[in-house]
């Protein structure tokens, strides 16, 4: 009998220190900490601000290769959720929702999770830093309540240790995901027009018309070979009943020091034909030499970009703008970028005459 009042003593003592340290431990949690990246300020935020590449650079998924993955309502800014499933223990069912979003500064996460704990909260905060504010220091802070939940308080003992490195694993794998993509601030391509603005558009099949050519790089025998080219192919297109669809188009194979290398190209149609659906033609190429190819473009995702006020020779760091877009919204670019000439290929070389439509095809 004594000794069974000694261990309910010791056991009433345990409980009421398990209380006191429970009512002394933190009833909330807060950690914090910081990366730090070259790209610019528009990049990083687009990417922390979209939910297309969370799973790039969030560890959560690396927890279990099977886990299913949900985009719900918008893709980006506020309201944008990702909803997670899991049958590993520990994981379960659970959700990211953005609730804050300032662009440039600040992209705020509302978590759900089986983790114990009440308004769970993750922020990234950007500040440009370094000489001259080229770079830019990520901050994520984790926030999480307990309230009187004292179990609670004491996996809170562990927040440091567990929450606190997949903080530092995401915030490595963002400035990993962060150096893949072109250091373009693609928010210039509409500070004039707001049609330079990048989109994602559906292009339908295509007949075109092309010719491939590589020559010095020398305005006058670039503009030179591009009209050989293209006399090339209005011989095709009068030979076969045929009629051009919209501006000639340049397809840049490689850009060199010495050497451009491209491709002129023409969509093209039967004449007086006004179907949405093209099917391909069968179009007779004749003559010794003729370099014309014609092929039917399979439908495909593009993003464009309005670019003008300059001529062709400004357009590869428009190029690398528009794939950074796409890149920050989860889309990869496939194929070659290529440009619709529209203001014609003469007006194309001058300075301040050249309009173009950018194109690369993405998925």
């Amino acid at each position: 009998m004594t000794r069974l009042i000694e261990i309910l003593i010791s056991l009433a003592i345990v409980a009421v220190l398990f209380l006191v340290v429970g009512i002394v431990l933190p009833s909330s949690r807060h950690l914090s900490h910081s990366v730090e990246t070259n790209r610019k300020l528009t990049i990083v935020f687009d990417t922390l601000n979209s939910m297309r590449r969370f799973k790039d650079w969030n560890p959560l998924a690396l927890r279990d290769p099977n886990m299913e993955l949900k985009l719900v309502g918008k893709e980006e800014g506020v309201g944008a959720r990702l909803e997670y499933s899991s049958k590993e223990r520990g994981l379960g069912n659970g959700s990211w929702e953005i609730v804050k979003s300032e662009p440039g500064k600040l992209v705020g996460y509302k978590i759900s999770s089986v983790e114990r704990g009440d308004n769970k909260r993750s922020e990234f905060t950007l500040k440009p830093t370094g000489k001259n504010n080229r770079n830019v220091e990520i901050t994520q802070t984790y926030d999480v309540d307990y309230g009187w939940d004292l179990l609670g308080r004491y996996s809170g003992l562990y927040v440091s240790s567990n929450v606190g490195e997949d903080v530092k694993m995401g915030l490595a794998r963002l400035s990993n995901l962060l150096a893949t993509v072109p250091n373009y601030d693609y928010s210039k391509l509409a500070e004039t027009d707001p049609a330079g603005a990048p989109k994602i558009v559906d292009r339908p099949a295509e007949n075109v018309l092309s010719v491939t050519a590589a020559v010095a790089r020398d305005n006058d025998k670039i503009k030179g070979q591009i009209h050989s080219n293209m006399e090339w192919i209005k011989k095709v297109i009068a030979a076969n009943g045929l009629e051009a669809v919209g501006p000639v188009r340049i397809v840049t194979n490689e850009f060199g020091a010495e050497t451009y290398s491209f491709d002129v190209v023409q969509q093209v149609r039967k004449i007086g034909d006004t179907s949405t659906e093209a099917t391909k033609l069968d179009v007779k190429i004749d003559g010794p030499g003729n370099p014309v190819k014609a092929e039917l473009l399979p439908p495909t995702k593009v993003v464009v970009s309005s670019s003008s006020g300059h001529n062709f020779a400004a357009l590869p760091p428009v190029r690398d703008a528009v794939r950074a877009w796409a890149l920050t919204r989860g889309y990869t670019t496939t194929d070659r970028p290529y440009e619709a000439w529209k203001a014609g290929i003469d007006e194309s070389f001058d300075p301040a005459l050249g309009k173009f439509d950018v194109y690369w095809p993405v998925k």
